[in-house]
């Protein structure tokens, strides 16, 4: 969990902040299920980094229940 995300810039309807490999950042969105499917799936939208600098895979971060 990262705390230094700042949840004034999120999208409506995004749960989740986080890194990937590569150094760019996501919110993710609540899932969805499509239609005519078997599975969920989670919109990823680009997002700001807030400076994290640390190991991508410990940078998932949920959005406080408020």
């Amino acid at each position: 969990m990262y705390h230094e995300v700042d949840w004034r810039h999120a999208p409506k309807g995004a749960r989740w902040w986080a890194m990937d490999g590569s150094g760019h950042a996501h919110w993710f969105m609540e899932p969805e299920y499509k239609a005519r499917t078997h599975f969920w799936y989670a919109q990823e939208v680009h997002a700001p980094t807030f400076g994290y600098s640390g190991d991508w895979r410990e940078s998932l971060t949920e959005r406080p229940v408020k």
